[in-house]
């Protein structure tokens, strides 16, 4: 696939009175068209100045943002307005105007872009249609529920047939049912409409769900990129580490630990699941080959765009030889393990 967006080498820096502070710090980043891309991090990581920087409402300090074959830090203030309008925008506050309808907001930048009222109606109509919202086109944003105000904000960004869809933590504000619906037709919107999205989060749920890849960014720097399946089964990082414990939950914690180690007196060793068929089938095997007793005491499989993931945690009894053939024998075939310690958690 072709980029549709490119930023090479894009630092932001903001004069304060105490100084300079980088936001944004040498990001190199290419979006491909048609992708769902995730970029996540907690806050004050840079997410929402990237964003910035993608959309022109701010200019970089040094280095390029290309978005499709128009260099946006090269172009003039009105060029710049035109390639804007390429790109729609949803906010975590929706961001509509309360004395409007919903057709009235979803109308709005169709008015401010010319198309005349008969072709406004009908895109208005076939967008509320779209978001499942049609029978509530002459109510007011006050009328409405946050999932239905994020439904219009969708609709409303996608009123001028955008090639690339901002989502600036669209969901932070809604509660995890009313997220999946969002999400969902976040999701429709790329498979049926071709456009390509970039899902601005601190939620790794929301990754999890929605995104092809994921950028994970730290004090101004993409620290880990690749396929969410990827970057979730082999986090690189601490702060991706963290992040993907927040979703699995597939490790002990040091709590866990210390009430699995009072119950469990033989060794716990937490296995990675491989994405194969069998792998359940091919450990006891291998437990069995050493005559050591084995036992899932924690963990869970789960799926990730459509492989799975996961670890196990398994006591492990027998002469402590067997185990380490055991062991052994795993490494040979190439799986990952680590044997728990309470201290090595603590």
């Amino acid at each position: 696939m072709a980029a549709l967006v490119r930023l090479q080498n894009v630092t932001k820096q903001y004069r304060t009175p105490n100084g300079t502070v980088t936001a944004v710090d040498a990001v190199d980043l290419d979006v491909e068209q048609g992708e769902i891309l995730g970029v996540i991090g907690y806050s004050g990581a840079g997410k929402s100045t990237l964003v910035r920087l993608i959309n022109a409402l701010e200019k970089p300090t040094d280095g390029t943002v290309h978005v499709g074959n128009d260099e946006l830090t090269a172009l003039p203030e009105r060029r710049v307005r035109a390639v804007r309008r390429e790109i729609g925008m949803i906010f975590q506050q929706f961001n509509l105007f309360n004395s409007r309808t919903v057709a009235g907001n979803v109308a709005y930048p169709l008015k401010l872009a010319g198309v005349g009222q008969p072709e406004r109606d009908q895109r208005v109509a076939r967008l509320l249609d779209f978001v499942g919202l049609l029978e509530k086109a002459h109510s007011f944003p006050d009328q409405l529920s946050g999932g239905q105000k994020q439904r219009v904000g969708i609709a409303r960004a996608l009123a001028t047939d955008p090639k690339l869809l901002l989502a600036d933590e669209a969901t932070s504000a809604l509660d995890p049912e009313t997220t999946a619906d969002v999400l969902a037709l976040l999701k429709r919107v790329n498979r049926e409409l071709g456009i390509t999205i970039v899902v601005i989060t601190h939620e790794m749920d929301v990754i999890r769900t929605i995104a092809d890849r994921v950028a994970v960014m730290d004090n101004g720097r993409i620290v880990e990129l690749g396929s969410v399946y990827d970057v979730f089964s082999a986090p690189s990082t601490p702060t991706v580490a963290r992040f993907v414990a927040t979703v699995l939950h597939d490790r002990p914690s040091p709590e866990t630990l210390s009430r699995l180690r009072a119950a469990h007196p033989g060794r716990l060793v937490t296995v990675k699941v491989l994405d194969q068929k069998g792998f359940t089938g091919l450990l006891s095997r291998v437990f069995a080959e050493h005559h050591v007793e084995n036992q899932i005491v924690y963990g869970g499989i789960s799926e990730l765009q459509e492989r799975s993931i996961g670890a196990l945690t398994y006591e492990l009894t027998g002469p402590q030889a067997s185990v380490d053939g055991a062991l052994a024998a795993l490494t040979a075939q190439g799986i990952d393990y680590a044997e728990e310690r309470v201290e090595d958690n603590a």
